[in-house]
């Protein structure tokens, strides 16, 4: 299935994506996509539906991120061979663990809003995992089992505020917007192998980013499993993966975001995203 929100900010509602690319509402099934209602077993019982017998959305208007709300958003940091090289840094032994505030989650057609003080906003095209039931010490082997789906997510980083700032990196992480999450939330059945999955960012038409999942350095079962023996991961968290060589900071010489900067975003299978760049008021 290809879940989504739809409508306008604040008032989305849940729908599915067909066969033919048309939205249908899932409102009276459900009343929105976070926690509970994105576990394995809620996710099963909207799959036992026809969607021929749901309502047509003829103009759904406004795509919303897939997800109303997370209980938590993770991310994995160096997690390409190729990327760690264009930072200057060595491969991590074992996944690097940070999180974005909640309040980053945005829609994947919304602006990104550039914020006050900021000198060095960046992109990161990721592979996005959202969790479907508890998670605790799992194994390799069966951390897939626990995940309700795969989403397109745009991981946007101030780094003066990341890395010359002090502190941890939340900080240039997690202004309003940061977060980009969407179309979809394709459910775990349809992807198939997650390290397979072409990776793409443009800028101003310019491709920046083109990589492909299999060179993370962890893939995304190890990180799972290895979160989950420090912290249970619920129904909903959202996991973002890591991102491959071509950011801003990386190129020679670096290269940040700017107000009218249009930033395009697509993992394979799991729909693309559009964002226009505007200065914090």
């Amino acid at each position: 299935m290809k879940l989504l929100r739809f409508g306008n900010a604040g008032q989305e509602k849940p729908g599915l994506l067909d066969g033919d690319g048309n939205v249908r509402d899932l409102s009276a099934h459900v009343d929105d996509f976070a926690g509970p209602t994105v576990a394995l077993e809620a996710l099963e019982a909207l799959r036992a539906l026809d969607p021929a017998d749901l309502p047509l959305v003829a103009e759904p208007g406004r795509i919303g991120s897939c997800l109303a709300s997370v209980p938590n958003f993770f991310c994995i940091g160096l997690n390409y061979t190729k990327h760690a090289e264009e930072t200057g840094s060595k491969p991590p032994k074992e996944p690097i663990i940070f999180s974005k505030a909640s309040s980053a989650l945005s829609g994947p057609f919304d602006p990104v809003i550039i914020p006050r003080g900021s000198e060095k906003g960046d992109w990161e095209v990721e592979l996005g995992v959202v969790i479907g039931r508890d998670c605790l010490y799992v194994s390799e082997d069966e951390a897939l089992d626990y995940v309700a789906g795969y989403c397109t997510i745009n991981d946007v980083s101030e780094r003066s505020f990341q890395i010359e700032r002090g502190g941890q990196w939340i900080k240039g992480k997690s202004a309003p917007t940061f977060g980009p999450v969407g179309p979809w939330l394709v459910t775990a059945d349809e992807v198939g192998d997650p390290q397979k999955l072409d990776v793409k960012l443009t800028l101003n038409g310019d491709v920046v980013q083109d990589s492909n999942t299999s060179d993370m350095i962890f893939t995304v079962a190890q990180c799972i499993s290895h979160m989950s023996q420090f912290m249970k991961l619920v129904p909903g968290d959202i996991i973002a993966t890591g991102t491959p060589s071509g950011v801003g900071m990386g190129m020679k010489p670096p290269r940040f975001l700017r107000p009218g900067d249009v930033m395009e975003i697509e993992v394979q299978g799991l729909g693309a995203q559009r964002q226009d760049t505007v200065a914090a008021k």
